[in-house]
Order: C-alpha cells, then sequence, then structure tokens
C-alpha cells in the first residue's frame, strides 16, 4: 500500500474525531451551553445535514479540479470550523461551526476513496479504501476517548482546539505524500447525475443510510445509556468508547478484505449480524459487563459495512464515481442524523436508553431487505444474457 494512503488515513482521523467526539462530550455540552442532552443530540444530527447538504455541493463545485489541491483545501475548512467550534458563544453558534466543518467531510471521504482505489491494483481496491478509512476508525480508539479525557478535564472547547491543531499536521502530510498527478477522469455533470438514477447505485445508498441510522440512533446516546443504564461512571465511558474504536478498526479492515472477496454476500451477513447483535444489547445493558462486550462484538459488525458500501457504489456508478462517491459519504451522514433524530425523537416520547437499540435493529432488518433486493437483481441481470443466448 502506499504512504499517500497513510496521508489520506491522517485527514480521515481528524474529521472522524470531530465527528464523534462530541458524543462523548454530551453532558459537559448540554450543561455549559444549557440544553438538554437529547438538544444536544442535535449537534450530532446537524453535523450529518450538513455533510448532506455539503458533499453534492463541494463536489460539483471542484469537478475537474486537481485531487490533492482539492483534498488540502478541504483539510483546511476543517481546521477553520474546529476553531469555530472551540470559540462559540451558544449553542447555535457551536451548530452553525459543525456545520461549516461538516461541509468537507463528504467530498474528502467521496473523492479520497476514489483516490485510495485508484493508487492500488482493482483486486485490493476494498482494502485501500478500508485503509483510507482506517483514519476514521482509529479516531474511535485514539482521538475520541482522548478528546472525551481532554473535555472532562479541561473543557470540552479544548477538545476542539487541539483536533485544530491535528488538522494542520494532516495537511502538512497531503502536500507531502500525495502525489500530485492524480489521474482525474472527466465526466460532465448531468452524466453524472444520469448515473445517480439507476437503481443499484439507489440502493446501495439507501443500505448506507440505513446502516448509519441503526448506529448512531444507539450511538449517539452511548455515554448516558451506560452511565445510566449500564451503571458506569463517567471515566469508565471513556474506556468503553476506546474499546469500541478497537472493535471498529477490526472491522473497517476486516470488511474490506470481504469486499474483495465476495461483497454482496458479506453485506448480507453483516446486516443479519447487526440486527442480532442490536436485540442482545437490549437485554444486556443493565449488565454492564455484558453490555460492554456486546459494544465491542456491535463495532466489529458495524463498521465491516463501510468500505463494502463504498465500493459497491464505486463500481455501481463507474463511469462517473466522484460526485457517486461523495454523495454515498452524504447518504451515510443522512443515516447520521436520521438516526440521531430517531433516537432522540423515542427518548422525548419516553422510551428508555435500553430500547434503542431494538428501534436501530428494525433499521439494520430495512438494510438487510435493500441488500436482499439489490442481489436479486444482480442475478437478474446475469440470468439475462444466458436467456437470450
Amino acid at each position: 500500500m502506499p504512504l499517500s494512503l497513510l496521508a489520506l488515513a491522517a485527514a480521515s482521523f481528524c474529521i472522524g474525531t470531530t465527528e464523534f467526539v462530541i458524543m462523548g462530550l454530551l453532558p459537559e455540552v448540554a450543561a455549559d451551553l444549557g440544553v438538554s442532552i437529547p438538544a444536544a443530540g442535535h449537534l450530532v444530527s446537524g453535523y450529518a445535514l450538513g455533510v448532506v447538504v455539503g458533499a453534492p455541493i463541494v463536489a460539483i463545485a471542484t469537478n475537474g479540479l486537481p485531487r490533492k489541491a482539492t483534498l488540502i483545501a478541504l483539510t483546511c475548512v476543517f481546521i477553520i470550523g474546529n476553531v469555530l467550534c472551540a470559540i462559540a458563544p451558544s449553542y447555535w453558534l457551536l451548530m452553525g461551526a459543525r456545520v461549516v466543518t461538516a461541509f468537507c467531510h463528504g467530498a474528502y471521504f467521496g473523492i479520497g476513496a476514489v483516490v485510495a482505489a485508484g493508487l492500488v491494483a482493482r483486486n485490493r481496491r476494498a482494502q485501500a479504501v478500508a485503509l483510507m478509512f482506517g483514519g476514521l476508525t482509529l479516531a474511535n480508539i485514539l482521538g475520541v476517548p482522548a478528546g472525551t479525557a481532554l473535555g472532562q478535564q479541561f473543557g470540552w472547547r479544548a477538545t476542539f482546539w487541539a483536533v485544530a491543531l491535528i488538522g494542520v499536521a494532516a495537511a502538512a502530510l497531503l502536500v507531502l505524500l500525495v502525489p500530485a498527478n492524480i489521474a482525474n477522469p472527466k465526466a460532465g455533470i448531468m452524466r453524472e447525475f444520469r448515473v445517480l438514477g439507476r437503481s443499484q447505485v439507489m440502493l446501495a445508498m439507501g443500505m448506507s443510510v440505513l446502516a448509519s441510522a441503526s448506529l448512531f440512533c444507539v450511538f449517539t446516546y452511548i455515554a448516558p445509556l451506560l452511565r445510566e443504564v449500564s451503571g458506569l461512571a463517567p471515566h469508565h465511558v471513556t474506556w468503553v468508547l476506546l474499546l469500541f474504536g478497537v472493535g471498529i478498526t477490526i472491522g473497517n479492515f476486516l470488511g474490506g478484505r470481504l469486499a474483495d472477496w465476495r461483497l454482496m454476500s458479506s453485506l448480507a451477513v453483516i446486516f443479519a449480524g447487526l440486527i442480532g447483535l442490536l436485540v442482545a444489547m437490549h437485554f444486556a445493558a443493565p449488565v454492564w459487563q455484558a453490555a460492554v462486550a456486546v459494544i465491542f462484538v456491535w463495532g466489529i459488525v458495524d463498521f465491516a459495512v463501510t468500505a463494502p458500501l463504498q465500493i459497491r457504489v464505486v463500481d455501481t456508478a463507474s463511469e462517473a464515481p466522484n460526485l457517486a462517491s461523495s454523495l454515498n459519504q452524504a447518504a451515510f451522514n443522512l443515516g447520521n442524523a436520521s438516526g440521531a433524530w430517531i433516537g432522540g425523537t423515542a427518548l422525548t416520547l419516553g422510551m428508555g436508553y435500553d430500547g434503542l437499540p431494538l428501534v436501530s435493529a428494525v433499521l439494520a432488518a430495512a438494510g438487510l431487505g435493500l441488500c436482499l433486493l439489490s442481489q436479486g437483481l444482480d442475478r437478474r441481470t446475469l440470468a439475462a444474457p444466458a436467456a437470450q443466448s
């Protein structure tokens, strides 16, 4: 694997830390800004919606521009957004700063995935994408627990200052390691949009939405769930987040290998596993040892879906992958926003934190349904030429 993939992973580490660390700091942010925990949870939704809106706008605006310069510019937007988060004096200004930060997210991962896949042989594309996303999962091992601990000790604003500084280092790595002559096949915007209308592209993005919604319905509120249902102290929550980060890192690379082997069959098994694990989490939540064990395995299985779905979108939109790849990141984050909103709504209506995994299981079941439908369409497409002959 080329060193340039490590530079891509470094920037994705920073972006992942900013996206996820807010979940470990929800109680602190809510108390400091004078809002409820469900309201603070909407900061997750706001970020995700920023990705949804920003991904197509930025992808269209940067169509045809040099890939290296685009990735560096997006990282600079990320740095500015984190500085704005650190100095935001109110809830709504923090929300606006999160949206500014989110604008670079979808296009960065979308363009980065296409770049990463193009740097290696075809039979290693999913593993290359998984390595780039490895920075995102490493954020959950190091960035989120460290950021949570830093925010609990010195205030949540200190976390965003630290992430901004790490972002500067990531931008430097992109300058030094990413080649300047990256191929950028140009496709007209209208052609890219026509490709998006294909049923298989839409099904793949639908699976991305549901996979992320299933994750964030629970993960947005993981800190209060562990505190109030499992009975863990705040500093123990940090260690659980670290363990979850180890799980999703394992799952990310496992998903890359599975996708390079048998993509759609692997996706079906992953969705089925998610349903079982989420039901198990509902029953395990009151016993902290069981809850922690299930959360670890859940992390492995849940993030195994990321690289396969990204490659699936690139494959089904192969003639014009840039916009489709970026929009798949928007799809993931639409799921993030939907999941956080669904979870917050369920809590507002009186559901306990331990009921959220059951809601997530329903979302995962819908994702499995789309996966099986997509497999069926693949079989019909393969069978058609044989029937004609």
